[in-house]
């Protein structure tokens, strides 16, 4: 992978966890969705400017992401893209202060792993 593709995998992943990190805020600002409150919760959506945020960072991520396609194979760029799994648990650890059982860290572990052996290239 050359450094101009590494750099749109990069932009892509940090777009993409961006996007997580301002979903997840924009989601405790409006509190649990029910039956009750479903409606208004949507239409909040298009007001609350944690989920605005949240929302283009995806699409700077799709961007990215669909640049990087240009340049490499999807069996490459898909696994890859993969480690904002990785980064969005470290996020909800660290920002969120949510708990990482060891279990979730074996898995974490095995995404790390896989995407290296699927990017490794002889």
């Amino acid at each position: 992978m050359t450094l101009q593709e590494f750099s749109l995998l990069l932009m892509s992943i940090v777009a993409s966890v961006a996007g997580q990190f301002f979903l997840k805020a924009g989601a405790l600002k409006l509190g649990k969705v029910n039956v009750d409150n479903m409606l208004g919760h949507i239409l909040s959506i298009l007001f609350t400017p944690e989920l605005l945020a949240g929302l283009t960072c995806y699409a700077f991520g799709a961007i990215a992401y669909i640049l990087l396609l240009t340049r490499v194979k999807l069996s490459i760029a898909a696994p890859s893209v993969a480690l904002s799994y990785v980064f969005a648990v470290m996020l909800g650890y660290f920002l969120f202060r949510e708990t990482i059982p060891v279990s979730r860290v074996i898995g974490l572990g095995l995404i790390v792993s896989g995407v290296v052996l699927v990017a490794w290239q002889k």
